[in-house]
């Protein structure tokens, strides 16, 4: 898209860190990076000026994409989303999804138009309106306007899409998710009872959960989804599970901060970055909360069920504090040709900062 000019042009490869690594060799020229309007907005700003000193490079930005996505549409920007997915899976979009919200988004090709599409469609969300922006700013600007469920057409780089999500299956924005949200093989936190724990576990902006015991990680997804800085590392000792866990994430689109490690505690938490609180769901014993209390520095929460995990945890409450809780719920069921209570087994939840 530029004109005629006597320097010598590179383009810039696949993948990124290769583009990166030819920049580092032109040290002492006259080089000039032609990224996005703003290289600070979803752009190469960020990586260039990690990767030289300050005195090295010079940023002159321009109206970004997402700013002129925005005027042609007369959306604000301020409650306007913006997403980078030109590196990043469709499914980053799940958690944002919900009737009226407004979403920018940058897409990797031409060809991540009909991800995206297939994707809205797939979720429940075929109805949202899309325009599809190509070369914006540029002389051959182009923009498609349908929806999801019916937009087709070739559409070439560089292109980015704008969205207004229909009404759909949109997750809810406090914690404790139907359990039929995840893939579980029973082995889950119930959500009465997630909604509890994660209460007690108190997520905050740029914290890290260790989850202990991950079952299907509803624990973590649910602690990632609580705000986009989170991180949650899931301990989980069985292959399958730690499988499913993954596509778990996947789905809900925070795989990027849900890591999974297959193997049992205490042992799997070698070398694993400092937590900011920790969860005990499965694999509680002595050796576990003697491995914990020593390193310390977080919150930690424990829900126990069996007696002897119950036993476990009162004890350790008695020698250094925290709170202890008994909770116990019942639904209603059918009890012969009327209603009665059906007691789920009571949890005994210790929480503590150690």
């Amino acid at each position: 898209m530029v004109g005629e000019t006597t320097a010598e042009r590179l383009a810039w490869p696949v993948p990124f860190t290769d583009g990166v690594r030819i920049l580092q060799g032109l040290r002492g020229r006259r080089t000039v990076v032609l990224a996005s309007g703003d290289p600070f907005w979803f752009g190469a700003g960020r990586v260039i000026a990690d990767t030289f000193a300050a005195g090295d490079w010079v940023a002159i930005p321009a109206p970004s994409s997402f700013s002129i996505a925005a005027a042609r549409l007369g959306w604000p920007l301020e409650t306007t989303l913006c997403l980078g997915l030109h590196a990043a899976p469709i499914a980053r979009l799940r958690p944002h999804l919900a009737r009226g919200v407004r979403i920018i988004v940058t897409l990797r090709d031409g060809a991540a138009v009909a991800d995206l599409t297939g994707y809205l469609a797939e979720t429940g969300f075929g109805d949202s309106h899309v325009w599809v922006m190509e070369a914006l700013g540029g002389a051959e600007e182009r923009v498609t306007k349908g929806t999801a469920a019916n937009l087709t057409g070739d559409f070439t780089h560089p292109v980015l899409a704008a969205i207004e999500a229909s009404d759909g299956p949109a997750l809810p924005r406090t914690a404790g998710l139907p359990d039929a949200a995840f893939d579980h093989d029973g082995q889950i936190t119930k959500r009465p009872m997630r909604a509890v724990t994660l209460s007690t576990l108190a997520p905050r902006p740029f914290e890290t959960l260790w989850d202990i015991g991950g079952g299907s990680g509803s624990i973590s997804i649910e602690w990632a989804l609580s705000h986009p800085t989170t991180r949650a590392i899931c301990i989980e000792s069985r292959a399958d599970r730690a499988t499913r866990i993954a596509e778990n994430a996947r789905a809900f689109g925070v795989d990027d901060r849900v890591q999974v490690i297959e193997g049992a505690a205490p042992g799997a938490l070698a070398g694993l970055p400092g937590p900011d609180a920790v969860f005990v769901g499965g694999g509680l014993s002595e050796d576990l909360l003697e491995s914990l209390t020593a390193q310390g520095g977080f919150r930690l929460v424990v829900n126990a069920v069996t007696l002897e995990s119950e036993a476990l945890v009162a004890g350790w409450q008695a020698r250094i504090g925290g709170d202890l809780m008994r909770l116990e719920m019942a639904s209603a069921a059918p009890l012969g040709p009327k209603r009665g209570w059906q007691a789920a087994w009571p949890v005994v939840q210790w929480s503590v900062t150690i």
